[in-house]
């Protein structure tokens, strides 16, 4: 059990960078038509990314969608480490 778990908080730790590099690459203004590697990091962010913004009202020109994923991901990880703390 404690090592499917270590492979989830592996796992959403990959994700926290996936999302990190997103975020990088829009403040670069990398386009993600025609960069492979900003295509690749839309395509995996966005299905977590795109739920969470029809959730949130807007804010200006600001997306908070990415750090309420990144809040999330760390709520599940504190989570897992209780759990982990029970075995």
């Amino acid at each position: 059990m404690r090592t499917i778990i270590e492979t989830i908080n592996f796992l959403l730790t990959l994700y926290s960078f996936l999302l990190l590099m997103r975020v990088l690459f829009s403040w670069l203004r990398i386009d993600p038509f025609t960069n492979p590697i900003a295509r690749f990091l839309y395509s995996m962010t966005e299905p977590l990314l795109e739920p969470i913004r029809s959730i949130l009202p807007p804010v200006g020109m600001i997306d908070f969608s990415t750090l309420v994923a990144f809040i999330l991901i760390i709520a599940l990880q504190q989570a897992l480490s209780i759990l982990t703390a029970g075995l």
